[in-house]
């Protein structure tokens, strides 16, 4: 055995978590083990892949040094509160140092009923796994904080769900932790002072050492959560990507995007493009996550509001000023990334960014492929291949037009090029790969993964995973795992 533990959540008193070994399963069977981030942690890949480590991955054996937990949590989902979730389906095993001296999180998602569980199986499919995999590890590549995957192994057995028996697997997730804006709220609806302190102390040393040399160290770990949340937003939205489930429980205080249920990528653009089937409201649609980021950071401020300061009526302006630092960083974080994206330097006015977005929205036009073209355009080609993209030519044609004269190639192409992927996780190529997993050929799972590692490079190999789906390809919907 070679996972070198170093565990401190599980420190920290009982009411944080339920003791919880992962449930067992039949015939367990690696479909993928992320040898760079194995490496990374120091844990041997050749053990990883044998029996014991395959073992390991399903919950079947618990390595030495493990202390399995299944951690507690509140959380606003789809703007209501539930006081109490948890993990229903994970086990944390325990904590690793990386090379770097970084601290991650070891946690089996699929891996059976907690006391979290609230009546559901605790299970997988496998089909929430292969998109989690996938994604996470294409928005690592991409340069968006975010959890890994470290492995994806199937179970041998079959989970029910609406659409019938499907056969069942469980993720390994790395993280810088799992704590969330909805740990701190099951405290703070508790009333549980005691609790709320010991968890921010653990959250600043763990996440934010330097608030502890500050005057006020929790609110300044309030600015550095509500900065890190503004950040992460911006990025992913640069991208076209679409949380789909931006709960109080999906929020990681650590800046990383946590949850890759009903997400997705847009193909065509639309600023209220929603994809999960269970955000009926649009809730979190893609033009709204930067308001949705402020709400989920407005709660944690009032989950810690006891800790600012005694009195309610002090704490309450503290908070208000440390959460009044979102809009500007979001906007100019968000407005950086655009201007990135078109070439356009500082003293260009935004309005050529708007305007740009605007044709793409109305016109429909793929995201991705947009920006690919146009930073080939920046690049010295020719401009038919973006201006075939338009069903109208003549507006965009026009704004073009602009493009040229205020666009900065010479100065911005480096920076259009590592803004700009030639390849995201599409969801027709997702549901592909997951589709053939369920039927045992994993090898356009495989071959995703390996694509999506260079996702700004050119690659010849992988130009048919460029293309947005034909209209019998197109997916609609994208489903929570559970």
């Amino acid at each position: 055995m070679n996972i070198s533990f170093d565990n401190t959540y599980v420190q920290l008193p009982e009411r944080f978590f339920a003791k919880q070994d992962p449930a067992q399963v039949p015939e367990p069977t690696l479909i993928r083990v992320n040898h760079a981030l194995a490496e990374r942690l120091s844990i041997d890949t050749e053990w990883l892949e044998s029996t014991d480590g395959i073992a390991t991955l399903a919950g079947n054996a618990i390595p030495e040094g493990a202390e399995p937990i299944a951690q507690a949590y509140a959380g606003h989902q789809f703007g209501g509160f539930s006081p109490q979730l948890g993990d229903g389906r994970a086990i944390l095993l325990g904590e690793v140092i990386d090379t770097d001296g970084a601290r991650f999180d070891l946690q089996l998602k699929g891996s059976g009923r907690t006391p979290f569980s609230r009546g559901g199986d605790g299970k997988s499919a496998l089909g929430p796994v292969l998109r989690e995999y996938v994604v996470s590890e294409a928005m690592a590549a991409l340069g968006v904080a975010t959890t890994r995957a470290l492995a994806a192994v199937a179970t041998g057995e079959r989970v029910l769900r609406q659409e019938g028996p499907l056969l069942g697997a469980v993720f390994t997730r790395v993280a810088a932790s799992h704590i969330r804006v909805g740990t701190f709220q099951y405290f703070r609806a508790r009333n549980d002072i005691d609790a709320l302190r010991r968890l921010a102390d653990h959250a600043i040393a763990r996440h934010y050492p330097d608030a502890a040399d500050a005057s006020e160290p929790y609110v300044a770990l309030l600015e550095s959560v509500v900065i890190g949340q503004a950040d992460l937003i911006a990025h992913w939205m640069s991208l076209g990507f679409i949380h789909g489930v931006m709960n109080t429980d999906n929020t990681a205080i650590s800046g990383e995007t946590i949850d890759y249920g009903p997400c997705a990528f847009m193909d065509a653009f639309h600023a209220q493009c929603v994809f999960s089937s269970i955000d009926r409201g649009a809730r979190y649609a893609w033009g709204n996550q930067p308001d949705i980021g402020f709400w989920n950071v407005s709660r944690f401020a009032e989950a810690l509001l006891p800790l600012l300061a005694e009195d309610s009526s002090v704490a309450t302006p503290v908070a208000e000023t440390a959460l009044s630092k979102y809009p500007d960083r979001f906007g100019g974080q968000y407005l950086g990334r655009f201007r990135a994206k078109f070439g356009i330097p500082p003293e260009v006015s935004v309005e050529l960014i708007t305007e740009g977005l605007q044709l793409l929205d109305t016109q429909k036009v793929d995201f991705t492929l947009f920006f690919r073209r146009l930073t080939q355009v920046a690049g010295g080609d020719g401009a038919e291949s973006v201006a075939s993209l338009f069903s109208d030519r003549e507006p965009f044609e026009t704004w073009l037009g602009k493009w040229r004269r205020n666009a900065a190639p010479d100065q911005c192409l480096a920076d259009m090029r590592t803004s700009n992927p030639v390849l995201i996780p599409r969801n027709h190529r997702v549901e592909q790969a997951i589709q053939s997993g369920y039927a045992g050929d994993f090898s356009r799972f495989h071959r995703l993964v390996d694509a999506l590692a260079s996702p700004y490079a050119d690659q010849a190999e992988y130009a048919d995973l460029e293309a947005p789906p034909r209209s019998e390809e197109i997916v609609h919907e994208t489903f929570c795992g559970t």
